[in-house]
């Protein structure tokens, strides 16, 4: 957990963490505020780009398994970093 400015707790998900697929690393965060329930999802790639989803997700589970749902449908390098396109 990290604390910012007294006002809220940044709470970490269990389930955050790397996937390493086709050679590819990437970094699951799956985070909330004390003062949410519902959980945020960003990956970030090997050359340090950020995908976040828009849409919160109820439990760090349901967010973890998209994340696993799009790596088996379209591979780790759907997220690497590309300024052009929108992902979500």
């Amino acid at each position: 957990m990290t604390k910012f400015d007294d006002e809220f707790t940044l709470i970490e998900s269990k389930l955050s963490g790397f996937i390493t697929e086709d050679g590819m690393n990437i970094e699951v965060w799956i985070y909330r505020s004390d003062a949410e329930r519902t959980w945020l999802l960003e990956v970030v790639d090997e050359e340090g780009g950020s995908t976040v989803w828009g849409e919160r997700f109820e439990t760090d589970q349901a967010a973890l398994d998209e994340v696993k749902q799009i790596i088996e449908k379209d591979g780790t390098a759907i997220f690497l970093s590309d300024p052009d396109e929108t992902k979500h």
